[in-house]
């Protein structure tokens, strides 16, 4: 697997940048006929090994959906980081934040989880 060039895309695009799981997969295992979880798995390792990290945390099966590559020590990064622990702490019913802060924002429980 070689992710440089998405390492490069996510730098020059100031630490974010959006990808195409088919795309992900051209780098990752052209060869492969589908994204099967130990494959995608392995992707996400890859890419945190080389700083970075996705959002949606779990990346989709489907060919045709699409993420969100941030760079881990990016601000941006920084902050998905931080929601994540949160989104965590949410669904064990541990957060310090009111109760059902996430009821406003639906999708971001599901995205950070």
């Amino acid at each position: 697997m070689d992710f440089t060039v998405i390492a490069h895309a996510v730098e020059v695009d100031h630490g974010i940048k959006r990808l195409s799981m088919r795309f992900i997969k051209k780098y990752a295992a052209p060869e492969r006929e589908r994204l099967s979880a130990a494959l995608r798995e392995q992707i996400s390792k890859e890419l945190a090994a080389q700083g970075l990290m996705t959002l949606p945390k779990t990346l989709p099966p489907s060919e045709n959906e699409f993420v969100f590559v941030i760079k881990k020590d990016s601000p941006l990064g920084q902050v998905v980081s931080l929601a994540s622990v949160v989104a965590g702490m949410e669904k064990l019913s541990m957060t310090a934040f009111p109760p059902g802060m996430f009821d406003n924002f639906p999708e971001a429980l599901k995205q950070l989880a």
